[in-house]
């Protein structure tokens, strides 16, 4: 049965804190689980948080700060000393501890690095720390589980026990040689059938996948993906074996990528969230609503050129809102499929056949949506026949064109190493608007002659 959070439940946990009942307090979340602890904590005000994670064990409340918003838990950490911190890493995982880390001052960095008792667990948080977040490194923890190509079957039984006690969850057995290079992996069943005496060397499998300590997390992601991975594990230059990347890290990757390509879809070129600061948000929002508004000054420019028309053609004026709706709608459909598949690295064959492809899908599509437009225009509007013609092969060229820009504007930023997210929302729309409204009056006057 799912754990149930109201507010009568708010209140009366409010309420002990408030009342210092601390065996009470802890009487109700003794069992609690840590994502349902972090929901708790988002709904109490600072102190009241503050004095939770202060109060239970640190094994339970180092998960549930993962489980909370970036700028939650920021407040959170600013009201914990440097001790307090380091007693909620000590419970994490490198990984994890590795983000909190990130997430402080340099100086602060310091001081909480400085108070972890086990400088084993430290060394390996600052080793993370020099990997850029996105990558194999970054997104890496290194617990794991790992035994010695030589090592005889009983002796391996004892030394996975010991390295089992640090890993949470035991999703592959590694197998290394004396330099610690990443040979293969261990299957559980072989060792637990393998002869006591046998030699790991002599049941491990040599076919493993794995990344480097440098590759992007968008390619691990994909690997993992592709084959259906729970862990990947992680090697540096030289081939050894460093650390491991979880199911759980890369869904973190995954969700927050997806976060960011939305926004900035959206026209939001900043990772923002809706309780961050006005100032900030502006910032994150005032660029591409200038890139909108120069490009309405571009489209009202056009539309002036085109005045005669419009005042000889008047009920040209009125179909201009749904030429220039249908091409942003049908460029950002069109860059939506390519940034799905450059994400996923399905985009295959040539420009050219992808080129034929796309003018074919626009001139059915377009053909489709003209017929509708020519026939209604004539028979609910009352529109003549050439006028219905103009706005059809108007709307036809409109669409092809703004699918073709919706196609290859992704195409090229990915080539340039610009993020492709960038082509699609205010960008493709404005431009889509303006090469509309001049195709459709351009049309417009080689066939009704004004």
């Amino acid at each position: 049965m799912q754990f149930e959070i109201n507010d009568e439940y708010i209140e009366n946990i409010q309420h002990l804190i408030e009342e210092h009942r601390d065996d009470e307090l802890l009487l109700q979340l003794e069992e609690v689980h840590h994502a349902d602890i972090a929901e708790i904590i988002d709904e109490l005000t600072l102190d009241e948080a503050t004095y939770i994670i202060k109060l239970l064990d640190s094994t339970q409340t180092s998960e549930a700060l993962m489980e909370l918003e970036e700028d939650v838990r920021e407040r959170i950490l600013d009201n914990l000393s440097a001790k307090e911190i380091a007693e909620e890493l000590e419970n994490m995982d490198t990984d994890d501890a590795a983000d909190i880390i990130a997430e402080l001052s340099e100086e602060r960095k310091q001081e909480v690095i400085g108070e972890i008792i086990d400088e084993e667990h430290a060394e390996h948080i600052v080793e993370l720390l020099r990997y850029d977040e996105n990558s194999a490194g970054g997104l890496m923890a290194k617990e794991l589980v790992k035994v010695n190509e030589n090592w005889s079957v009983t002796g391996c039984m004892t030394e996975m026990r010991a390295q089992a006690e640090n890993v949470t969850r035991v999703h592959s057995i590694y197998v290394v040689d004396d330099k610690g290079k990443l040979k293969g992996r261990l299957s559980l069943k072989d060792l637990l059938t393998a002869p006591s005496k046998a030699n790991i060397s002599d049941i491990y499998i040599p076919k493993v996948d794995y990344v480097n300590v440098h590759t992007k997390g968008d390619e691990v992601a994909r690997i993992m993906q592709k084959y259906d991975l729970e862990a990947i594990p992680v090697v540096d230059e030289m081939g050894r074996l460093v650390g491991r990347v979880t199911i759980d890290d890369i869904v973190d990757f995954i969700r927050d990528e997806a976060e960011k390509d939305y926004q900035m879809a959206a026209g939001i070129s900043e990772d923002v969230e809706a309780d961050d600061s006005i100032l900030r948000l502006t910032r994150a929002r005032l660029p591409w609503l200038i890139l909108a508004l120069l490009g309405g000054f571009v489209s009202v420019t056009v539309l002036g050129t085109f005045d005669a028309a419009m005042q000889e053609h008047a009920a040209l004026f009125f179909f201009v809102p749904l030429i220039a709706a249908m091409a942003g709608n049908v460029g950002v459909q069109s860059s939506a499929i390519v940034l799905q598949g450059l994400a996923n690295q399905s985009l295959s064959g040539s420009l050219l056949n992808r080129l034929i492809k796309e003018i074919l899908l626009s001139l059915l599509n377009g053909a489709a949506l003209a017929l509708l437009l020519i026939v209604g225009g004539i028979f609910l509007l009352g529109f003549d026949f050439l006028f219905g013609l103009t706005v059809g092969i108007s709307l036809i060229s409109v669409i092809v064109i703004a699918s073709l820009i919706g196609t290859f504007v992704p195409i090229i930023l990915d080539k340039f190493g610009i993020d492709p997210a960038m082509a699609t929302g205010p960008f493709i729309t404005t431009s889509n608007d303006i090469f509309g409204i001049l195709i459709y009056f351009t049309i417009a006057k080689m066939i009704l002659g004004f």
